[in-house]
């Protein structure tokens, strides 16, 4: 399912969820870009789906992109790392967003890096029932600690509730793509995050994606604990990256060239 704003205007951000989550993680964020005039699309991947991997995850989020232009902005939270470069692969996109990122490796697939590198903090699959090939949270004290220690109660209860279970089969698989695609990029890296290493994600924007970095306070869920600080992020980006889409098409238009699609 996709919650898609029609009146298209300015960036389109598109914003992926991570494991467990859903289109609905996003909805104290998507109100503060659209009050900025910005376009919203977020979806719901089909996490609990076995059979489904990083590429059927692309196949969702360029469907409910279909007939924007290139000037989208794509987030990718946690796992939705693995999947915003194979959408920019696939399609035009301005800039992506890796937001406390399990970043892609290439040839590797997400489980080596969390058996073989410091990807992960220590402990940071307590809470977690591993039954049926998919994870599923069964510990609310371990969500809390992991996923939202900064987080105000009814935040937690509420996310907590409704949380799905993530199919384990997407990580087996290496990253399906031979180099990353020739796109801008950020890395936004929450400096108390519990679930993914920090000092990991700074080295590997550097090394790996060739990524500004911007670090914010906080754990691994800004989009409940901070959205406006989150907002203001994404915000800047937008504006920061705009003057050479709209120069581009300038450009187009003074050669008598259709705008991309």
């Amino acid at each position: 399912m996709a919650v898609r704003i029609d009146d298209r205007r300015m960036t389109m951000f598109a914003l992926v969820h991570g494991a467990w989550h859903g289109a609905w993680c996003w909805e104290a964020l998507t109100p503060l870009l659209q009050q900025e005039g910005h376009d919203v699309v977020a979806m719901d991947l089909p996490c609990n789906d076995a059979s489904a991997n990083f590429e059927t995850y692309a196949d969702v989020v360029c469907a409910a992109l279909d007939g924007y232009n290139h000037d989208v902005v794509l987030v990718g939270h946690s796992l939705g790392a693995n999947t915003i470069p194979l959408v920019a692969a696939r399609r035009p996109v301005r800039h992506l967003v890796y937001l406390c990122g399990l970043v892609p490796a290439i040839d590797r697939s997400v489980l080596d890096q969390i058996v073989g590198a410091e990807m992960m903090l220590p402990g940071w699959d307590g809470g977690l029932s591993d039954a049926d090939s998919r994870t599923t949270w069964v510990d609310r004290d371990g969500a809390r600690a992991l996923l939202y220690a900064d987080c105000d109660e009814p935040t937690v209860e509420a996310a907590f509730d409704r949380l799905r279970p993530q199919a384990l089969y997407p990580g087996t698989l290496p990253f399906s793509l031979s180099e990353f695609p020739a796109v801008s990029c950020t890395s936004v890296i929450c400096t108390d995050d519990r679930m993914v290493n920090p000092d990991w994600s700074k080295r590997i924007a550097r090394e790996r994606l060739g990524a500004d970095l911007i670090e914010l306070p906080g754990s691994h869920s800004p989009f409940f604990s901070q959205p406006s600080a989150l907002a203001d992020v994404l915000l800047r980006l937008a504006d920061a990256q705009r003057p050479f889409a709209v120069a581009t098409a300038v450009r187009r238009r003074a050669l008598g060239l259709s705008p991309i699609e």
